[in-house]
């Protein structure tokens, strides 16, 4: 099967700036992939790439099969897009509005827009220039659904849009993938990701550092055991533990970050009289962080001029 998304050495530079660099990416059909970066990382650029709506500097991209620059007019037809940087004619209703684009693709049913419309509580009698963000985030998901693409490329969809439409928004992307379509999803709201992609790639300095199944980022992260004990322990005796990489704590209240199994931990905390654990799985919050920290200061990704 054709892949929906395959980049080899996509690279992007503004003058000294390199905002993609060697990126070699395959996103399979029929799947929800999180592309995830804080703002600056790359990702509205390779998706911009990937339209040619950029021109990478080297490298090339397929999209659907097709190449993003000779065959551009045929990807368009075919994928569903919402940039992050969404602007509407304001003199336009969101009716006005949809149905232009709709004319512009050939013609869109109708009813389709009407349904999508409902499901994300979108009023569309109104001028896009009276709408707030929320609302016009609504319509720019209507126009990016609307003619029922091969492949959605959301860039931060939830921006400005409520717990329930969120919600709604999340449904449909599963029902998408339940049909055998594709979805790229870049954001970083870590939550949503979660919640819809079965993998993800985190994408740093406009390098793609990891691409994995959810569930594997997890089960590579470092978990937590909080402990209580009857009394005061020797914690050596849990720093000893193989695994265990790092304990702290006073008294009786500890905490353990390990990775691997957690038998013997329990073993270990039995015999030193645990009274009371509290586990936390590891989140892609935690794992974002670690692949973002700064190995020269310490601190999140805050150097990268956004692209």
């Amino acid at each position: 099967m054709t892949a929906a998304i395959s980049t080899h050495a996509l690279t992007k530079r503004y003058g000294d700036l390199v905002a993609v660099d060697h990126v070699d990416l395959e996103v399979e059909t029929g799947e929800v992939f999180g592309f995830l970066g804080p703002n600056g990382a790359g990702k509205s650029t390779t998706i911009r790439c990937l339209l040619d709506l950029a021109r990478p500097t080297s490298g090339r991209a397929e999209v659907l099969g097709f190449d993003s620059r000779g065959d551009a007019t045929e990807i368009h037809r075919r994928v569903g897009y919402l940039p992050g940087d969404l602007a509407l004619y304001p003199k336009l209703t969101g009716r006005d509005l949809l149905e232009y684009f709709a004319n512009l693709r050939g013609g869109v049913d109708p009813g389709a827009i009407d349904d999508l419309a409902e499901r994300f509580g979108a009023d569309l009698s109104r001028r896009c220039g009276e709408y707030s963000s929320g609302n016009r985030q609504k319509v720019g998901l209507i126009l990016a659904f609307m003619h029922n693409p091969e492949l959605v490329i959301l860039d931060e969809p939830s921006a400005g849009l409520d717990p329930l439409v969120q919600q709604a928004l999340h449904e449909l992307l599963r029902e998408i993938r339940d049909e055998g379509r594709t979805v790229f999803l870049s954001s970083h709201t870590l939550s949503e990701v979660e919640r819809v992609a079965d993998r993800v790639g985190v994408i740093r300095h406009g390098r793609l550092v990891e691409v994995a199944a959810v569930a594997d980022l997890k089960a590579m992260a470092i978990r937590r055991l909080d402990l209580e004990f009857a009394g005061d322990i020797d914690p050596e005796r849990l720093r000893a533990i193989e695994g265990v990489r790092k304990v702290t704590g006073a008294g009786r209240q500890w905490s353990v970050a390990y990775e691997g199994s957690l038998e013997a931990i329990l073993g270990e905390a039995t015999r030193l009289g645990v009274v009371n654990l509290q586990s936390h799985d590891a989140d892609l919050e935690e794992i974002f962080l670690a692949y973002y920290r700064d190995p020269d200061t310490d601190t999140a990704e805050q150097t990268h001029a956004a692209v």
